[in-house]
């Protein structure tokens, strides 16, 4: 748990990396499913093969939908928290994608924290989610959470 009174001697520093995610063909099969998203490079192993990439990579919002389940890994909630609420993104951008088989993770550096008042706080981490074994990373990202703790807090 995090006071919100530390937030701001925080800031600046990385937060939590999360554990690895395996990225099957399983998982990039049903997230074309779940988005009807069934471009060739994602599902179509053969024809994944002759482009620059050599086989079948994730989508980059399969990637980006990890995101949650890494943060709940890696970022310690504010004491009292009673919801976390995703406010979007300043900045994301896709850097290197992310091949069928490899594993990534997240890191998370706090940006940002503002009391809005009545226990809200938004909070801005940049996420890295890094793929295993790579130069660069999948994707670089500044991300919003207003996150409400009770007033005891």
């Amino acid at each position: 748990m995090t006071r919100t009174q530390d937030l701001h001697a925080l800031i600046g520093q990385e937060v939590g990396v999360s554990r690895w995610f395996e990225i099957g063909q399983d998982r990039i099969d049903a997230f074309a499913d779940c988005t009807e998203d069934h471009q060739f490079i994602h599902v179509d192993a053969e024809a994944a093969r002759a482009t620059p990439f050599g086989g079948t990579i994730a989508h980059g919002f399969l990637t980006l939908s990890l995101a949650s389940a890494m943060s709940y890994d890696a970022v310690a909630p504010l004491d009292g928290l009673t919801m976390g609420v995703n406010y979007g993104f300043d900045r994301l951008r896709f850097l290197a994608p992310v091949p069928a088989g490899s594993r990534v993770r997240g890191r998370f550096r706090l940006l940002d924290a503002t009391d809005k008042g009545e226990g809200r706080w938004l909070l801005k981490h940049e996420l890295t989610i890094e793929i295993e074994g790579a130069d660069k990373p999948a994707l670089v990202g500044e991300w919003l959470g207003m996150q409400i703790v009770s007033a005891a807090s």
